[in-house]
C-alpha cells in the first residue's frame, strides 16, 4: 500500500484530540461507504478495508500514547 509509511509517522505525532477527531472523520467516512456499498453504489469498495486499517492504527497509537502517559504508574 503506497503511502502507509507516510500516513503512520504523520499520526505518531499529532495530539490525542487531533487524532480523536480523524478517527471520528474515517468511521464517518466507514459508515457512509458501508451503507453505499450495501445498495450497490459504492464503486470503490476498497476503500473499506483501508478505512478499518486507518481506524486500528489511530487507536493503536491513541493506546499507547495513554499507557506512556501512565506508564510511570504501572510496574
Amino acid at each position: 500500500m503506497k503511502g502507509k509509511g507516510l500516513f503512520n509517522k504523520d499520526i505518531q505525532w499529532r495530539n490525542e484530540k487531533e487524532l480523536v477527531k480523524k478517527r471520528l472523520e474515517f468511521r464517518k467516512e466507514l459508515y457512509e461507504d458501508k451503507m453505499k456499498n450495501s445498495i450497490r453504489w459504492l464503486k470503490q469498495t476498497h476503500k473499506i478495508p483501508r478505512l478499518k486499517k486507518k481506524i486500528a492504527r489511530i487507536n493503536t497509537v491513541l493506546t499507547s500514547k495513554a499507557k506512556s502517559k501512565d506508564g510511570n504508574n504501572m510496574k
